[in-house]
């Protein structure tokens, strides 16, 4: 049997800005994707700690220290906004036994604990 299992998250990143004219997407600081073990158009989930929404985008690559939500997601943040961003995939049981996800907690300034 087949289970969806948290692969990887990024707690309490704090967005830096948003983006309603750009296509879609949350541009996330490149090293911290890189900590977390997520790659350029991966899926992730967004969990907004601070209003409640939840959404579904991709992640970019972006700078020291961004994270930034754009396109239609924009309406669902704001600068200073906390975020969940989780990631999940599909394992058989007898993965599961041995798995741990990769959990990244970070600072005010969006850098890992």
């Amino acid at each position: 049997m087949k289970r969806i299992m948290l692969k990887n998250k990024i707690h309490n990143a704090r967005i830096t800005g948003v983006n309603l004219e750009y296509e879609g997407s949350l541009t996330l600081d490149e090293n911290l994707m890189k900590a977390a073990d997520f790659i350029p158009f991966e899926q992730v989930h967004v969990y907004n700690k601070t209003n409640g929404a939840q959404f579904i985008t991709y992640l970019i690559k972006g700078r020291n220290g961004v994270v930034e939500v754009n396109g239609a997601a924009a309406h669902l943040a704001q600068p200073s906004d906390q975020l969940i961003l989780a990631a999940y995939a599909e394992m058989e049981d007898t993965e599961i036994e041995f798995w741990m996800p990769k959990i990244v907690i970070v600072d005010d300034n969006n850098q890992p604990k």
